[in-house]
Formats: C-alpha cells, sequence, structure tokens
C-alpha cells in the first residue's frame, strides 16, 4: 500500500491489523492572521497558554512532570518561548532554534535505545547484505517491501539519483517544520537529519524540552546498496503513543515533497527555513502540503452541503 507521492519510491505502510484508521481532519488553522504556529498572546503562567494548544493533552504528562521535577527549567523555557511568541517561526531566534536542533542531533545517538528506537540500526541487522548484492534491484526491492510488508512501519525503496538529490540538499538544509494535518488543525513536527537517520520531533516537544525532545520517529536510510543497485533503503521506527502509522507517512512523503523536489519554488522554503529565517512562513508549509493532496487520506469524509 504506497502513500500519494511514495508510488515512485515504492514507499509504503504496513499494519499487522487491516481495520481501517479513523481519518483525521485537515482544517485551517484557528488563527490565520498569525506569524506563529501558536498565536496568542501570554497573558497567563506558562502552563496556562500551553493548555490552549490543542495538542497539549498528548503532552501533559511530560510536561507537568518536568514543571514538577525542574520548576525553574520550566519557567526559563516559558520566558524563552513567550519571548517569540509574536513571530514567524524561527525569526529573530532562528539562529537559536537551529542551535538547539544541532545540539539535539549530537546526542542523538546517546538517547535513541531510552526512547525505545534501535541505536545503530544498521542494514546488517536486517538483512544479509552479501547475499543480496547477488540479486537484481527489483529482487532486492520484492524482499525488502515483503519482509515490512508484515510490520507496522513505513518503508521504502528510494532510486538512488533521487535520494543523492535529498542527500545534498540535507547538507546545506539539515532541518525543516513539517504539518501533520489534525482534526483541530495542524500539528508541526521538526525535521533534522543526523547522519544518514532523519529525526522527527513534535514543535510544541521542542518548545518545552529544547535539546532533551525525544524523536517520534526515526527515518532510517541505508546508501549501501546506492552505487551497485541504484537504491536506497528506507524503513521507520515510531512512538506508538504519539503517531500511527498513517501519519508517520505524511511526514516520510514530505520529506519527498520537500527534499526530492524539482519546483525550485517549494525547496526554496526549506532553504529559507535554514539559512533566511526571517523570511520563513509556516503557512506556506501548509499551502503545499494542501496543494500536494498529501493530507488528503488524513481528512475527515466530507459532506456535501448540497442535498
Amino acid at each position: 500500500m504506497a502513500g500519494p507521492l511514495g508510488q515512485g519510491w515504492g514507499l509504503g505502510i504496513a499494519l499487522r491489523s487491516r481495520a481501517a484508521l479513523r481519518p483525521l481532519g485537515l482544517l485551517a488553522p484557528p488563527c490565520r492572521g498569525a506569524t506563529a504556529p501558536q498565536c496568542r498572546r501570554v497573558t497567563g503562567s506558562g502552563e496556562e497558554v500551553l493548555e490552549e494548544n490543542p495538542f497539549y493533552g498528548k503532552y501533559r504528562h511530560k510536561i507537568q512532570e518536568l514543571r514538577r521535577s525542574s520548576p525553574d527549567v520550566f519557567e526559563s523555557r516559558m520566558e524563552k518561548r513567550n519571548e517569540v511568541k509574536k513571530q514567524p517561526v524561527g525569526y529573530s531566534k532562528q539562529s537559536e532554534f537551529v542551535r538547539r536542533m544541532e545540539e539535539k542531533a549530537e546526542g542523538l545517538s546517546t538517547r535513541t535505545s531510552k526512547e525505545g528506537f534501535t541505536r545503530d540500526k544498521t542494514l546488517d541487522s536486517i538483512l544479509n547484505v552479501e547475499m543480496v548484492k547477488e540479486k537484481s534491484a527489483e529482487e532486492i526491492k520484492q524482499i525488502w517491501n515483503q519482509y515490512f510488508s508484515a510490520k507496522d512501519t513505513v518503508y521504502a525503496v528510494i532510486p538512488a539519483e533521487k535520494f543523492d538529490l535529498i542527500w545534498k540538499r540535507a547538507q546545506k538544509c539539515p532541518s525543516f517544520l513539517y504539518a501533520l494535518p489534525r482534526k483541530e488543525g495542524y500539528e508541526f513536527f521538526v525535521g533534522q537529519w543526523s547522519g544518514t537517520e532523519l529525526h522527527f520531533t513534535s514543535l510544541i516537544n521542542i518548545q518545552t524540552q529544547g535539546e532533551a525532545a525525544p524523536s517520534q520517529l526515526v527515518l532510517y536510510h541505508y546508501p549501501e546498496l546506492q552505487e551497485e543497485k541504484g537504491i536506497v533503503l528506507m524503513t521507520a521506527e515510531m512512538d506508538s503513543k504519539f503517531l500511527v502509522v498513517h501519519e508517520a507517512q505524511c511526514l516520510a512523503n514530505q520529506v519527498q515533497l520537500f527534499y526530492a523536489t524539482d519546483c525550485s519554488e517549494t525547496y526554496e522554503l526549506v532553504e529559507t527555513f535554514n539559512h533566511r529565517s526571517s523570511e520563513f512562513k509556516y503557512m506556506s508549509v501548509i499551502a503545499k502540503l494542501e496543494h500536494s493532496g498529501l493530507g488528503k487520506a488524513l481528512r475527515p469524509n466530507q459532506v456535501s452541503d448540497k442535498s
């Protein structure tokens, strides 16, 4: 079962349960005139403001735990969050935001095992690389797809030239803001490259936990067969408490949308986020997502007003 843009890659999802997931809404953001994903002015305590975020409930336990265990750290992070409340994502503080993401990337290898993700997940741990080298690219693709078809995950076989484009761009622009359609509007995730791994963390997690924010989705890319077979294999691990497979697939498809695009205007959003932060507008990400149709699978069934 392939995603809307994943068909060219062989990007698919695998579910042990074939029961259909309840569709999720793709609605306009609560504050269209705002310049940041969370756009209400700060008038109360840090947690009171966070409670107005429609996704606060999902992270309530960790936020309250931080507030109890380290109240000074909690208040400090709320103060920093409030300072940039009126600015676009990253505006004058984008360099600080990127710095924190870089610090997070440096610590990823030491924290992934604690977060439930596989540390140093190699291709050899999944299949016998030497053995598959005797097979054609198409045969390897079939083996890869068959292996993951019985697992709750996202996976892909990416053409070498397409991954080469993604990889070159990831070196220049290692992070980006992604939008995941929800009933309440959109939940924003930051994707940060660490080697050939792409780690996703929700924006609210970063705002409350800084560089300690745990990964919620990791895409593992394996270029070992890129030169000889012309393919790069990809699979993923996710925190099922925060994401289901269809949502992870939507984020994975957006990597192709923004990093593998032939449209200079689309990739320019990635460049702007990394290098011209004062010009970045998160609404442009939502517009591209809607135009691509990637969010359609997460939309609720719309009932026509016509009788």
